[in-house]
């Protein structure tokens, strides 16, 4: 056998091959973030359901209320077949936190973005969620959201990134108050010239189970009707693991009602608030209000050897809505064992100055601040009033009350069909040194307009949403405001009138939150600050559903030379009948 002796040149040349080979091999085996389809087909219909152990026509995605939830990692894309199987409803689904950054016909606000999905038709959503956190679904035609078409969105980050703070198990949670009239009952009372208020709600469910006692109820009711041996109605229980972490997404849909949320005997840590890391602090109750998503910490550090209440109960009115009730179960004990202990009572509800400290007290964790300009390019003052207009009652804002038009914004303006809405401005401020915030007032004098506001792209705008006395003695409302398309900047909170000259030297600019939805508090004021720089138009509103339908709302335009071909598939009704493709 012959010895071969390679030149020690070639020896190094091939080492140096071997090496990258190598290299190369090991590329393989590191794990790369890639975004993800993540596809969902969804059927809407209407069945019986007894989530409060009443039994009511109620709105489901694929047989279930909450609808299932969406799981995706940022960036991922995100597919939504829906089926409107409602028979004789229109529908239209928004995805709520969700930026739709090069998609705005995709947000889902039926008048603004879209036409409405017709019984009978699919429509597809097409969506990138561009950041990890706990966001929602929920139908945005007439008031079928608080019939049961809602759901929970939570994004993670991608593999191999971590959050800022540790937990062993992660689960969601949705709150929500629940009429047993339909919301059609509903609308026709608040639009009628005999106006009918909606009252207060029947039960709280929590993640869309609660107990109606039926045989206290105003009146017995019948068997058939509301039963509570009903399983459908059996609380929701929550079983965890002793000795761990746990995260708890927590969510209001809330119809009408602002919250309180508790654990019977643990301390919950506020991390995350509509999708941006808080400075975390520690709370015994969650205030929440409708279009509100929190990360909360608890761990499960008590006596294992029982079960605990986890409880929700209405503050800011004087609701006669009895508490939520759930099971904190701790494993091994049985999940339908009720706790030893009577349910604790939650916060009073008219003790206003903790849920003001609790908005105070939300600021951006360290290291994840994202700063706001130092100024704003434009101030909007939106005054929430209510007002008779037309021998009706409505919300307004700086006592206009907003009507849609037939033709969606988005199409309109991008087709340049500026005659399907008013081109009068609407106001940007009302009579700041004659309206008394404080007294009811008659509000004879509002009108009704669809006019929106037109927003130079990329430009700073500041609102400052102004709370007053409502058309009832001292009664001023609490009122959840969200806005599309956009986080903005909570920069500060106020009682009483909002002073133009010193209120602003007083603004949060270190470390103020990121938000989607934000409460102002009775006679109170609320400071937000935003980049008009997402092409599109976008809703803002009151999150409260008769608010809402009640007129209490804008509309913001902004860079919509910016936005692509608009899909067929928005259009077909108003005066885009006949651009929808066959």
């Amino acid at each position: 056998m012959r010895d071969y002796h390679l030149p020690p040149s070639k020896c190094i040349a091939m080492m140096k091959l071997l090496a990258f080979c190598l290299f190369i091999i090991s590329l393989i085996n590191i794990p790369i973030a890639e975004a993800r389809i993540r596809h969902y087909k969804w059927e809407i219909k209407y069945e019986y359901r007894s989530p409060d152990c009443y039994k009511k026509l109620v709105i489901t995605i694929n047989g279930r209320t909450p609808g299932p939830t969406i799981f995706a990692q940022q960036n991922d894309t995100v597919i939504v077949e829906v089926k409107n199987n409602l028979l004789t409803e229109n529908t239209a689904i928004h995805w709520h936190g969700i930026r739709q950054i090069g998609t705005p016909w995709f947000d889902g606000t039926e008048g603004v973005t879209q036409c409405p999905v017709l019984p009978g038709d699919t429509f597809v959503y097409k969506f990138v969620v561009d950041r990890p956190g706990t966001y929602l679904y929920h139908a945005h035609y007439g008031m079928q959201r608080e019939a049961g078409l809602y759901g929970s969105i939570r994004v993670a980050l991608p593999d191999g990134q971590s959050e800022p703070f540790a937990y062993d198990y992660d689960r969601s949670i949705i709150l929500n108050d629940w009429y047993h009239k339909s919301t059609y009952e509903q609308a026709a009372g608040l639009s009628s010239t005999d106006f009918q208020w909606v009252g207060e709600p029947q039960s709280l469910l929590i993640q869309g189970k609660g107990r109606l006692n039926c045989s206290t109820a105003n009146s017995p009711l019948k068997a058939d009707v509301c039963n509570n041996t009903n399983p459908e109605c059996s609380l929701y229980s929550m079983t965890v693991v002793p000795g761990k972490t746990y995260r708890l997404r927590i969510s209001s849909l809330t119809a009408l009602s602002a919250l309180s949320f508790q654990i019977e005997g643990h301390n919950m840590t506020v991390v995350e608030a509509d999708g941006h890391y808080v400075e975390p602090f520690v709370v015994k109750n969650l205030f929440i209000y409708s279009g509100e998503t929190y990360s909360v910490l608890v761990k499960t550090d008590k006596d294992p050897s029982r079960n605990y209440w986890a409880t929700t109960n209405v503050v800011s009115r004087n609701s006669t809505t009895p508490p939520g009730l759930a099971i904190f179960n701790y494993y091994p004990n049985h999940p339908r064992r009720s706790p030893p202990t009577l349910s604790p009572p939650g916060p009073l509800w008219n003790d206003v100055d903790s849920r003001f400290n609790q908005s105070l007290a939300i600021k951006a964790r360290k290291g994840h601040i994202h700063s706001p300009p130092a100024t704003s390019d434009r101030v909007i003052v939106l005054l929430n009033t209510q007002n008779e207009v037309n021998g009706t009652r409505r919300w307004s804002v700086n006592d206009v009350s907003f009507n849609l038009p037939h033709t969606p914004y988005l199409i309109a303006l991008k087709e340049n069909l500026l005659h399907t809405f008013s081109q009068t401005p609407p106001p940007e401020g009302y009579d700041f040194a004659n309206y008394n915030i404080s007294i009811d007032q008659e509000d004879n004098n509002g009108t009704t307009s669809d006019a929106i506001y037109r927003l130079q792209f990329d430009s700073t705008v500041d609102i400052i949403l102004q709370n007053a006395n409502s058309m009832v003695a001292e009664v001023s409302e609490t009122h959840p405001w969200h806005l599309h398309g956009h986080d903005f900047w909570v920069l500060g909170y106020g009682r009483g009138k909002f002073d133009r000259i010193n209120d602003p030297k007083k603004y949060n600019l270190v470390d103020p939150i990121m938000k989607n939805t934000v409460p102002v508090h009775p006679y109170g004021w609320t400071a937000l600050r935003f980049k008009a720089d997402n092409p599109g138009v976008w809703a803002f509103h009151c999150h409260i559903e008769s608010h809402f339908l009640m007129g209490m709302r804008v509309t913001f335009e902004e860079g919509i030379e910016r936005v692509g071909k608009l899909p067929s598939s928005i259009m077909g009704c108003g005066e885009t009948k006949h651009f929808r493709e066959p």
